[in-house]
């Protein structure tokens, strides 16, 4: 992922994060409703879980560019809550009663909202994550990992085949992440930065970050 001095740096969009939304919400359509109650991947939480989770992310990035002003020092304060010891805390949990269309419905909602932020938010605002206070383009950054790798888990979890468009990996992975294995192809390199996958001769970290600060 070596860039020569001066080249310009490809942007991550509003696009990108939308075309990873629909992909997404296409892979997992006619996934069959009791295969939500099963374990996504490696995680503790079953697909439903992590579909809900999903939404949540990218309804939390939604809203903390939000206000006029967001918070530089803690996240918008929205109640999240687990429904079950060890459950993910979300603010977003889709009504069980909807069955798996309603939960697609929420994850695609949710991620409009984050798509039509990034789009309309001056490109000067900064909010706060826990990695460092981040622009429009890493919250569309960060929003992108949390759905690619998450339905990376419940494709793991569903017995589907899910690999995504490496020109939006490439992106995510020079906006975001600073230590990207020379030589590697952009979709394993992300799953190895998110601790999900090895490559050869480098097992996956056992901790990982991203850093979401603006880039020059």
């Amino acid at each position: 992922m070596q860039r020569s001095a001066g080249a310009q740096r490809p942007q991550v969009t509003a696009d990108d994060l939308e075309r990873a939304v629909q992909l997404a919400v296409a892979v997992l359509r006619d996934v069959p409703e009791p295969a939500w109650d099963g374990k996504a991947g490696t995680l503790e939480w079953t697909c439903w879980e992590t579909a809900e989770h999903l939404a949540d992310d990218l309804f939390a990035y939604a809203v903390q560019l939000g206000p006029r002003t967001p918070p530089l020092d803690r996240e918008v304060p929205f109640v999240y809550e687990s429904r079950r010891p060890g459950g993910p805390a979300n603010s977003v949990h889709a009504n069980r009663s909807a069955g798996p269309d309603g939960l697609l419905q929420v994850l695609e909602a949710s991620g409009a909202l984050l798509v039509a932020m990034v789009r309309t938010a001056a490109s000067d605002v900064r909010a706060h994550h826990v990695f460092g206070a981040s622009d429009p383009e890493g919250f569309a950054a960060m929003g992108i990992v949390e759905t690619l790798v998450h339905t990376h888990d419940l494709a793991e979890g569903l017995g589907l085949r899910w690999e995504p468009p490496a020109d939006i990996c490439s992106r995510v992975l020079t906006r975001l992440f600073r230590a990207t294995p020379p030589g590697a192809a952009p979709w394993p390199a992300l799953l190895w930065s998110t601790g999900r996958a090895d490559l050869p001769g480098r097992p996956r970290p056992a901790g990982w970050r991203w850093y979401g600060a603006p880039l020059g």
